[in-house]
């Protein structure tokens, strides 16, 4: 079954507004895995204007305790210099590489592959060698899936933000079919899947029904917004319950 990794950066934005530590990420953190969630993700951005430095390492540590073992952790982000040191201290499990701009609100688009080769090419080298499995954001065209491969990726997270924008519109059935075609071009390829953002508890179950060899799914955004009314560790078994068919 396809795995859900819960996104804590929207805790962090909550908590943020205060000069304190509530909502507190790490009981966020606990409470997801308590309920079922194969692992978190965080995404630090140089502003850290949601999760900040302390917050990852705090994470890392309590990914390691025994309760854990097999959830993984997941740290997405831009890799600068700054971001790659954390990773170097951290070695999460799996590092999600995005090609964000410092002002950008939130991801928006995938990695321009091949053009951005040269770069990305060697800074996958470097997180694998520290053993992290490394996933770059795509967007779901041939070239770019190819691109990944060619610059020994492991994975790609599918930007589904189009889905999303798609979804119960007269173009949903043409956007979903260029997500089954880049995903199945990824297996083809021996890349492992991953897809995030904007995935709802409307919108998840027909994009897990048209792909279900989807590894894990990124989800924070729109998880933590119906936690607000049914509960976080509610909010992961409605997830998961998609992603199960239940």
């Amino acid at each position: 079954m396809t795995a859900l990794s819960v996104n804590l950066n929207k805790v962090a934005t909550l908590r943020n507004t205060r000069p304190h530590t509530e909502p507190s990420v790490l009981r966020a953190a606990r409470t997801v895995l308590e309920a079922g969630a194969a692992g978190v993700t965080v995404h630090p951005r140089p502003d850290a204007r949601h999760i900040r430095e302390q917050d990852v390492l705090d994470l890392a540590e309590l990914m390691r305790e025994p309760a854990w073992v097999g959830r993984e952790f997941n740290i997405e982000g831009y890799p600068d210099d700054r971001f790659l040191a954390l990773i170097e201290r951290v070695r999460p499990d799996q590092v999600t590489l995005v090609p964000d701009a410092p002002e950008q609100s939130t991801s928006d688009h995938g990695w321009d592959l091949p053009g951005e080769s040269e770069f990305v090419g060697p800074i996958v080298a470097r997180l694998r060698a520290l053993g992290c499995r490394v996933s770059l954001f795509a967007d779901p065209t041939a070239a770019v899936i190819a691109g990944a491969r060619a610059v020994g990726a492991d994975r790609v997270e599918l930007y589904t933000g189009p889905y999303h924008e798609a979804f119960g519109s007269s173009g949903q059935a043409a956007v979903l079919t260029t997500f089954v075609a880049a995903a199945g071009q990824a297996r083809q390829l021996g890349l492992g899947l991953n897809a995030g953002h904007d995935l709802t508890l409307d919108n998840l179950p027909t994009l897990s029904r048209a792909i279900p060899w989807i590894d894990e799914v990124s989800i924070g955004h729109h998880l933590i917004g119906d936690a607000l009314f049914m509960g976080l560790a509610a909010a992961v078994k409605a997830y998961k319950g998609c992603l199960s068919g239940d």
